[in-house]
């Protein structure tokens, strides 16, 4: 498990995120207008996962902000923002915002995903959400970068996911 901290209180996470080398998992998520979304829908692009709890969060916005900017000049490659928001949750705050250049999925139904990337936090007043988190995965459908953030508030590293690409 990996020990992270929500505002300097340690809290836990289900288990390690992927292994770089390793082929990503599979997952089954829902997208804003309820379609399914798979690992294979994205099959031959670089697909970044950003990760994390609520889209109703300052932070948890501003990634999704910083990645539709940086999204819009990648090539080859899908930017998805996933958490466990129900998928007009997710509708809403891209309206509002403007986002269009990254593909927001909701893992509401099961929260699979949060298990099988060993993301979901296990105690904690955010118990049950994911952590904040990047995942990136190549065309050949491996992980090759993976950020566990440490402090939940605080927002992942884009240049050094990005610099992955």
């Amino acid at each position: 498990m990996a020990n992270i901290t929500l505002g300097g209180n340690p809290i836990e996470t289900s288990g390690n995120l992927p292994k770089i080398g390793e082929k990503a998992p599979d997952f089954k998520l829902t997208a804003v207008d309820l379609t399914q979304k798979t690992l294979s829908d994205y099959a031959g692009k670089n697909l970044v996962l950003n990760i994390f709890p609520s889209i109703d969060t300052g932070t948890c916005a501003a990634s999704v902000r910083a990645f539709n900017t940086k999204a819009a000049n990648l090539d080859n490659t899908t930017v998805v923002c996933v958490s466990r928001d129900l998928p007009f949750a997710q509708k809403r705050f891209c309206g509002a915002e403007g986002i269009e250049n990254v593909a927001m999925l909701s893992d509401f139904a099961t929260g699979s995903f949060g298990k099988d990337y060993a993301l979901e936090i296990t105690n904690g007043p955010l118990a049950n959400l994911h952590s904040r988190a990047i995942v990136i995965i190549n065309t050949q459908g491996e992980v090759i970068y993976t950020e566990q953030v440490g402090e939940i508030a605080d927002e992942p590293n884009y240049e050094a996911a990005l610099k992955a690409l």
